[in-house]
């Protein structure tokens, strides 16, 4: 029964659905984010896939060749854009980005489907949450932290199977990306993410709801 000044549900009223949670993964290239987020069930945006076209107007360069891991190279405002709309229209069509071509080659879609979370990985991860946050955006930031060593291995075997970059380009890059872990975890505790292992995030991102089928 009602109290005074409540209003009564019409009958065969369904309750609202929780709001979708958002969560961030950052880490290293190669040290899992895509694996994690297909592990939880759960709807993933690769933010990847919002890089410019290796032709694009200003890109950063290094080495003599554009640097993938400069976050110039990469449209935050079209991600975040893409978020927004995803959370509160249930889905959004975004670029299919080949990394061998560096090039956007595509588009696909990304459909909540009534999911009680949603991922978004990528390189930028770290740089990005600030930008989240700036929109509005509720995010539960998680830094996916392994081993240099390990993570250099799994980087290394996936972009020679993929044929990413030349070999020589993979490994130079792969060393310098070693090197540079340790201010990467720094940088993304100092930006707000938590650290944890594989495993610790999978329980972590376990704790979510699991997804509820649309009717």
């Amino acid at each position: 029964m009602s109290g005074p000044g409540t209003a009564a549900e019409p009958p065969g009223a369904q309750p609202a659905s929780p709001p979708c949670r958002l969560v961030l993964i950052a880490g290293p290239s190669g040290s899992g984010k895509s694996r994690l987020a297909h592990a939880v069930g759960c709807p993933s945006l690769r933010l990847d896939d919002f890089y410019f076209d290796a032709d694009h107007p200003g890109m950063p360069q290094t080495l003599g060749i554009t640097d993938w891991d400069d976050v110039r190279s990469w449209d935050a405002r079209s991600a975040v854009a893409a978020l927004q709309q995803l959370l509160s229209t249930g889905s959004v069509v975004v670029p299919a980005y080949s990394i061998s071509e560096s090039r956007r080659v595509g588009s696909h879609e990304v459909r909540l489907d009534g999911a009680s979370c949603l991922t978004a990985e990528g390189i930028f991860a770290i740089e990005f949450l600030a930008t989240c946050r700036e929109a509005g955006l509720d995010v539960d930031a998680v830094y996916l932290d392994r081993p240099g060593p390990v993570v250099f291995w799994l980087r290394l075997r996936r972009d020679l199977a993929k044929k990413r970059k030349p070999p020589l380009i993979l490994l130079r890059r792969g060393l310098a990306l070693w090197r540079a872990q340790p201010g990467l975890r720094r940088k993304a505790i100092a930006a707000g993410f938590t650290p944890l292992s594989m495993r610790g995030a999978l329980a972590h991102l376990a704790a979510t709801p699991k997804p509820v089928p649309a009717t």
